[in-house]
């Protein structure tokens, strides 16, 4: 059974012409044996005369040149020169040109799979791109820099399986919900997701920089809509969670079912490892926002140039666009404002002094991450408040080494049956 027809639904080529179906097809299927069950991957691919030309490649490839790409950069510097290629390869369209390929054909020291199609392959941007789509289905790819939320149930294990069941599709409900809002906005944020058994990792496909900033607001409208769903529910049949949202490194593939590439991605990395460990040590209803350099556009609008900035300038740029969600009805209520903030402690000056956490988990390994509080103001008055008061959190060991918060924070944090890491003030 061959995973055909796929493409064209993905890529819109639907009137292209009935010969080019047809090319589609034998290249899906060609592509599909030489993929081997996921035993090959495709690294890249050039147009020729009679059809197109492939790279292929076992799985295991990537691995030889795996530690040449260490931060140590202790490898050969042939293996790390092509640790490099790979990893550009693996990390933007797979397309090449003659020249190009021929390139990587000679560093790598590999022979083309020369593919001849019933016809000549056309040269309009949505063959190119449908082609593009199968080759990747079959692939690894590499994203170097991308925003990815983390929603975690909350003693998900200690509820029975209609609970685990219904807690799921609550929380599923609430993305797909937050989803709808965001539409309602003019903003299409085209997520994915997937399970982490109790909970979600979502992302979006695109790498537009203005995706990391929506993705952000996505998060805040799912939280909006549990917490107001934990209000009205009855048992357990709602979900208390903790989110986590970061941006980082991270390779996605494509698992096979049922002898084929399924059509939703996997990812897995960096981004995932850190958010996976800040959440073990949250507590219920907390939000952490990762320590992260992300690349940002100045403005909505068209042409606007990109900015790196820190997490702190990052919200300060998320905080001035949910002045658009103003009038936005959440559960039948309208919004009047909404304030986000990364917590912290009010100075001398009555200035707010962000506090930055180092979190060291059972295995020694640290990072850093700021607590969030959103408030989230009702028409009628009412406000909804989203995250962990900066109070539960520990205060500077430096000043407070034993306080009654410090002890509060750990108690709740880190439950005595597990072996217990440290999360101090940066």
């Amino acid at each position: 059974m061959q995973n055909q027809g796929h493409f064209s639904e993905r890529s819109g080529v639907s009137n292209r012409g009935h010969a080019q179906q047809g090319n589609l097809r034998f290249l899906d299927k060609a592509i599909h044996e030489r993929w081997a069950l996921g035993q090959n991957i495709i690294l890249c691919w050039t147009p020729s005369a009679a059809g197109v030309d492939l790279l292929v490649v076992p799985h295991y490839f990537l691995g030889a040149y795996s530690d040449s790409l260490n931060a140590d950069r202790s490898g050969p510097q042939r293996q790390e020169e092509n640790g490099d290629l790979i990893r550009g390869l693996i990390s933007n369209r797979r397309q090449l040109d003659e020249a190009e390929f021929r390139h990587a054909e000679k560093k790598l020291r590999l022979q083309r799979d020369s593919l001849k199609l019933p016809i000549p392959l056309a040269t309009d941007q949505y063959i190119l791109d449908a082609v593009e789509d199968i080759v990747k289905r079959h692939s690894i790819s590499f994203v170097p820099r991308r925003a990815v939320l983390l929603f975690d149930i909350v003693d998900f294990t200690l509820f029975t399986p209609f609970e685990q069941t219904s807690q799921l599709t609550s929380l599923s409900y609430s993305l797909n919900a937050a989803y709808n809002k965001m539409r309602q906005l003019g903003i299409d944020i085209d997520f994915r997701r997937t399970t982490t058994g109790d909970g979600f990792y979502v992302w979006v496909p695109s790498r537009e920089p203005k995706m990391a900033l929506h993705l952000f607001q996505f998060m805040l409208l799912v939280i909006a809509d549990n917490a107001i769903a934990t209000r009205k529910s009855v048992g357990q049949t709602v979900p208390s969670i903790r989110t986590g949202f970061h941006v980082g490194s991270h390779y996605e593939f494509y698992q096979a079912e049922a002898l084929n590439p399924t059509m939703n991605s996997f990812i897995v990395g960096d981004v995932t490892i850190e958010l996976s460990r800040m959440l073990d040590l949250a507590q219920a209803g907390q939000i952490f926002v990762g320590d992260f350099v992300a690349e940002i556009p100045t403005s909505s609008r068209d042409g606007a140039y990109l900015i790196e900035v820190d997490s702190q300038k990052f919200l300060e740029r998320v905080s001035r666009t949910l002045e658009d969600f103003k009038g936005l009805v959440l559960s039948g209520e309208e919004v009047a404002a909404i304030h986000a903030y990364l917590t912290g402690e009010t100075g001398i000056s009555a200035g707010q002094i962000v506090r930055r956490f180092k979190i060291t988990d059972k295995h020694g390994r640290s990072r850093f991450a700021f607590n969030l509080r959103c408030n989230i103001h009702i028409k009628n008055g009412k406000t909804i408040i989203l995250g962990l008061q900066d109070y539960y959190l520990p205060k500077s060991s430096r000043s407070q080494r034993n306080s009654l918060a410090e002890e509060r924070a750990v108690t709740k944090l880190y439950p005595k049956s597990r072996q217990r890491p440290d999360i101090t003030e940066d």
